[in-house]
């Protein structure tokens, strides 16, 4: 099992609700309609730091993703955010047991 994880810092504080309400209403259902992932999430750690994490069973399926939808997200996600992030992508492989 991989995470895939795409961090949001906003530059500009005035964008949080607008960026709220794109991913809540919007990206997160796409990305996870494209049938890559196994779950996904949009969480917020301070009011100006947020990120987007997906599970993925495979690298196999993550390359997929990348490949074959990612290019149109991201363009989708820059029309309506041109300016005031700064974006990270980082991939977590799970090394341990999962508990629960």
């Amino acid at each position: 099992m991989l995470s895939y994880e795409v961090t949001m810092q906003l530059e500009n504080p005035e964008l949080a609700q607008s960026l709220e309400t794109y991913m809540c209403d919007k990206h997160l259902a796409e990305v996870f309609a494209s049938g890559c992932f196994l779950d996904a999430r949009f969480e917020r750690s301070a009011p100006d730091v947020y990120r987007t994490r997906y599970t993925v069973a495979s690298q196999a399926e993550l390359d997929r993703y990348v490949a074959e939808y990612a290019p149109q997200m991201r363009a989708d996600f820059l029309a309506h955010f041109p300016s005031g992030l700064r974006i990270s992508r980082a991939v977590w492989e799970g090394i341990g047991p999962t508990l629960s």
